[in-house]
């Protein structure tokens, strides 16, 4: 299971590799993650800051909640129909 860091940890790491003082494998090695995790968290960091298009981690958060809420509620629609065939059934006239 991947290890998970709080949002300020990415922050500043992100601005750290920002800055362009140290490459990323130093700015990795200084704060104990991979290279990948660097270049992901200062992606998105630009991203949340206006600096690149994409989709910002509330936007993203959003659409994980909206997709949830969807499969939820088709699983819920499914067993409705179900019961509802299973009833509709026992009310036919024999």
């Amino acid at each position: 299971m991947p290890k998970r860091f709080p949002e300020e940890f990415k922050r500043d790491v992100a601005n750290v590799a920002r800055r362009g003082d140290l490459t990323l494998a130093e700015v990795a090695a200084d704060f104990g993650v991979s290279e990948e995790s660097v270049r992901r968290w200062r992606m998105q960091a630009d991203i949340d800051d206006g600096i690149k298009d994409g989709l910002t981690s509330s936007e993203q958060a959003e659409v994980v909640r909206l997709r949830r809420e969807n499969r939820r509620l088709a699983m819920e629609n499914e067993i409705l129909k179900r019961a509802t065939a299973y009833f509709a059934r026992d009310a036919l006239p024999k």
